[in-house]
């Protein structure tokens, strides 16, 4: 690891699924990097690499789910993590629901954000897409799990 790496580490970030859906495909990726942008009306930014199957389906859907992971989910985040979306079908055995946008809630989560894209800016290797909050819900005693290098690789 880099000296900026080890820097970055320093950063406390949740651990999150994004999901979205587009026609008949149905995907979902762990992200880390996700973060408020607005209070009125209510937005979050996500940060997705371009070469991943979710970009590609969020440029073409402009919608997203993000999924704030419960802290004894480390498996799926792993699961969401280390496969290809373009390859295996993630969803394969995994149960959720949808709410407004259609992209899915995964189950025991400690809360979820259901958006719309309203704007996207490049960064590099990754692409911000800004999400306004359509839907959203936090479950009781559900903590969310916070990113740990050691834990995922």
């Amino acid at each position: 690891m880099n000296d900026f790496e080890k820097v970055f580490g320093n950063i406390l970030n949740g651990v999150f699924v994004i999901t979205t859906t587009h026609g008949d495909k149905v995907n979902g990726m762990t992200a880390v990097w996700v973060a408020r942008s607005s209070f009125n009306p209510p937005m979050l930014s996500v940060s997705i690499g371009k070469a991943r199957y979710s970009h590609e389906l969020i440029k073409e859907s402009g919608i997203f789910a993000v999924n704030i992971l419960s802290e004894q989910q480390t498996a799926q985040g792993k699961h969401f993590g280390f496969k290809s979306g373009r390859k295996t079908d993630k969803f394969k055995d995994i149960e959720y629901t949808t709410r407004k946008t259609g992209s899915p809630i995964l189950k025991d989560i400690s809360g979820y954000f259901d958006c719309k894209v309203v704007n996207s800016c490049d960064a590099g290797d990754h692409t911000i897409f800004v999400g306004e909050v359509l839907d959203a819900e936090a479950y009781e005693n559900k903590h969310p799990l916070l990113f740990r290098h050691e834990d995922f690789f």
